[in-house]
């Protein structure tokens, strides 16, 4: 994964794996996201990002994973409950 070795940064991108289509940077709703040189994707504001995940979900490539989402909490909240079944 580039763009980001710190855990402080919330989206990782798979350069190699990014078409560079756009619809991550159109979907994003704090605009973190712009075109390079190339078109790929980068992370241009990290600190502006909400960790909404519209762009991992919206990625036809599975290019992006955003880091410590929503989606890891409810994952981990569904593993509470199975727990606490048991």
């Amino acid at each position: 994964m580039t763009s980001a070795e710190s855990p402080e940064v919330p989206v990782l991108v798979r350069q190699e794996w990014c078409k560079g289509c756009g619809i991550c940077i159109a979907m994003c709703p704090k605009k973190v996201l712009e075109a390079a040189a190339d078109g790929k994707v980068v992370l241009a504001r990290p600190e502006d990002c909400i960790k909404c995940e519209t762009c991992e979900i919206m990625c036809p490539d599975f290019a992006i994973r955003v880091v410590g989402g929503r989606s890891k909490e409810v994952a981990r909240g569904r593993e509470d409950v199975a727990d606490a079944r048991a």
